[in-house]
């Protein structure tokens, strides 16, 4: 396949991701709009507490990014009894890590909120009691995000991002109309908000669902139930089937969901030293980090695009990871200088977009004026992770990930003394070691082969019949 061809499937798998992604955000971008009409305490409450989310978030990624590596590589290789065994197993890990989340986020809502928003000089008023209102909402409702999140890793196994597409788009459609009968209309406030967000999502999930059960009937899809060996019959022979299943995807999806979850935990973590600084630099630092999620979504999509490819073609048996690596970098840093490009020239009409005024404003430009070279080095690290995600070289990624966000709160806490320039330096400086790290380990990629994949065997490949299909071609 040549350059192009990478190039343009790289393109048609990443698009209707990005707008995936970026309808997902853009929840949270609504809820902050509608909220910064009642204070200043509720927008940092609804900031905050929606950054928390997104570490949530990264907990299901174990399911959902496993599963669709895992599916598309026993698509590349034929192989439909390994895209059930991936399926089930994704199920399988969501039910096991749902009711942990969302029942132990519920009882320790107050606790969480207070972590988060209770110290420092951004956390007083009443902020952390409403982040824990909306948190009494939005955690047992995160049950539905989750089910949302296997049921999208699935489609994007077979190569369907159009589809999740959809589902992002009604989801954020419903709460564009709840957002304000809930949250004003129904005086509500934060916890209107969430509930908004809950609603539209449950609504996606069950659109999602009749999907995959339509796909289901189509021989040529991920789900067919055809062509492969039955589920044995006896019990005990179905709970170590399923319990196989399991393990692989959490082999998989471990790595993928501890450096999301390292990555916005870096996030969030750094309210704690922008509040050092003041009250109206966390209100801006959680608008204008929102304002940023619009740049680094298309990172991300192009990152699961990368993902899908490499693992389609390993599936196959072609390792034609540095070719799709260099594709996917030149995009990346097309994007990137992109959103440098749009960050600097409007920033204050982004920020006056997203709702905030007078110095709340001001300060948020500045943040996001000066986080140009950050986002081009971070487009760079996140699309080339996703030739490592679909080789099943997770650990690579988290490893590098978790050094370069201790680094970077390190050096914000030491530069915190310049304001939010002097973060944004740290944010960059810490990215750059995060690339250079990265780029010196895709440099030996041209070096292996197909045949000699045992790295990607060890983490991809299965005992017993399920695991033959993809093993062959690992």
């Amino acid at each position: 396949m040549g350059a192009t061809a990478h190039r343009a499937r790289l393109v048609s798998l990443a698009y209707p991701v990005y707008f995936e992604l970026l309808s997902g955000v853009t929840a949270g971008v609504i809820n902050t709009v509608w909220v910064a009409r009642l204070g200043a305490d509720r927008v940092a409450a609804v900031a905050v507490a929606t950054n928390v989310e997104n570490v949530l978030l990264g907990v299901v990624l174990m399911a959902g990014s496993g599963t669709t590596v895992l599916v598309a590589r026993a698509r590349g290789a034929g192989d439909a009894d390994g895209v059930r065994a991936a399926v089930r197993g994704g199920w399988a890990l969501c039910a096991l890590l749902t009711p942990l989340v969302a029942v132990g986020g519920f009882w320790g809502r107050e606790a969480l909120a207070r972590l988060v928003l209770g110290g420092g000089g951004g956390g007083g008023g009443d902020a952390p009691a409403l982040a824990a209102g909306y948190f009494s909402i939005a955690l047992p409702g995160i049950a539905v995000l989750f089910a949302t999140n296997v049921v999208d890793g699935i489609l994007k196994g077979t190569g369907d991002t159009r589809t999740p597409m959809r589902l992002a788009l009604l989801a954020n459609g419903l709460i564009l109309v709840l957002d304000p009968l809930l949250i004003l209309g129904c005086g509500l406030g934060v916890k209107g908000a969430a509930l908004a967000t809950v609603a539209g999502r449950t609504a996606a999930l069950v659109w999602g669902l009749v999907m995959l059960r339509r796909c289901a009937a189509l021989p040529h899809r991920a789900v067919d139930p055809g062509g492969g060996p039955p589920l044995p019959d006896r019990l005990p022979d179905r709970l170590r089937g399923l319990s196989r299943d399991l393990r692989r995807t959490i082999r998989v999806g471990l790595p993928l969901s501890a450096e999301f979850v390292v990555r916005m935990s870096g996030t969030l973590a750094l309210v704690a030293v922008v509040a050092r600084i003041g009250v109206t630099e966390v209100a801006a630092y959680g608008i204008a980090t929102k304002a940023m999620y619009g740049a680094t979504m298309a990172f991300y999509a192009l990152r699961q695009a990368a993902a899908i490819h490499t693992g389609r073609l390993l599936g196959a048996g072609r390792d034609e990871r540095a070719a799709v690596g260099r594709q996917v970098l030149r995009l990346a840093g097309a994007a990137g200088c992109g959103a440098l490009l749009v960050s600097a020239a409007a920033a204050p009409w982004i920020m006056t977009a997203l709702g905030a005024r007078g110095d709340v404003a001001a300060a948020g430009a500045l943040y996001l004026r000066c986080l140009g070279p950050y986002l081009v080095l971070l487009a760079c690290f996140i699309a080339l992770g996703g030739v490592f995600e679909g080789a099943g070289a997770g650990r690579v990624l988290a490893g590098i990930t978790a050094c370069g966000v201790a680094l970077q709160l390190a050096l914000a806490g030491g530069l915190s003394g310049l304001g939010l320039p002097g973060v944004c330096l740290a944010m960059a400086l810490a990215t750059a070691v995060q690339c250079a790290a990265l780029g010196r380990l895709h440099r030996r990629t041209p070096h292996q082969r197909a045949g000699e994949g045992s790295a990607v065997r060890a983490v991809l490949g299965a005992s017993g019949p399920r695991g033959r299909g993809v093993e062959r071609h690992s």
